[in-house]
């Protein structure tokens, strides 16, 4: 016998929340509520969400109800948030995020998630994929263990703007080695950004910087600047030799 269900969700972007009616449903209270639906937020428009609570429609609806229609057949097996997701460029939350990838993934991948302003780096399950569109898919992305600092907008270590030249040991994305000088734009104790390697590096691969008398030391390359962009050639590093200082210049704490 089907049934009517009113559901509630809420926009991933903010704290909009909409009712919707599902009408002449085959599906139990249990599978409404491990799908995901289609809804219009009406400051970020449509959006796709799972429920955040269901029941029968005969529940008195805290606003005006709007049409829905499920999610796309064949999507992914639904993935549970464990927190509240909070607003940036992307859903966040403390467990993980939800990311748009040009790149062919699938659930179980393990991958490197970058905070870009922070320097942060940490280990990553791809938890599911969603259907493709447009040579693009919707990724869930969960960490190992809670992170509700991963998002903070703020840097573990300042960095201070240094030009000092240094040579670059690596390999480059075709498996060539190469040695190369570039310069620093800034730098700090936990990372540096490079400017002129930007082409020979790229994310994840670890390469050598040295400078000259002062030592060297091994980095993580976290980012590459993309062209057209006022960071074009720079890469952004962590350090892994964290002992190691081969500035000779005095770095802020915090």
């Amino acid at each position: 016998m089907s049934k009517n269900y009113a559901v509630r969700l809420r926009c991933p972007y903010g704290d909009n929340e909409s009712w919707i009616i599902l009408e002449n449903r085959d599906e139990t209270l249990e599978q409404i509520l491990r799908t995901s639906w289609d809804f219009e937020c009406e400051a970020h428009g449509v959006q796709r969400e799972f429920p955040m609570e269901a029941s029968a429609k005969d529940t008195e609806l805290a606003s005006k109800p709007q049409a829905a229609k499920p999610a796309a057949p064949g999507a992914e097996e639904p993935y549970f948030r464990s927190s509240e997701r909070r607003p940036l460029h992307v859903p966040v939350n403390s467990s993980g995020t939800l990311v748009t990838l040009a790149a062919k993934v699938k659930a179980g991948d393990l991958a490197f998630l970058v905070n870009r302003i922070s320097g942060e780096e940490q280990e990553v399950r791809v938890a599911y994929v969603e259907q493709e569109f447009e040579d693009k898919r919707c990724v869930g992305l969960a960490f190992k263990n809670p992170c509700p600092y991963f998002w903070r907008r703020t840097r573990q270590k300042p960095r201070i703007p240094e030009e000092i030249r240094v040579i670059v040991r690596g390999t480059d994305p075709n498996g060539n080695a190469f040695v190369h000088s570039a310069y620093t734009v800034d730098i700090s104790k936990s990372g540096a950004r490079l400017d002129g390697v930007g082409y020979l590096a790229k994310p994840g691969a670890t390469i050598e910087v040295k400078r000259r008398w002062r030592g060297k030391a091994s980095y993580r390359v976290m980012w590459v600047g993309q062209v057209g962009t006022d960071q074009v050639n720079q890469v952004g590093l962590f350090c892994l030799d964290t002992e190691k200082n081969i500035w000779g210049v005095k770095l802020p704490e915090s």
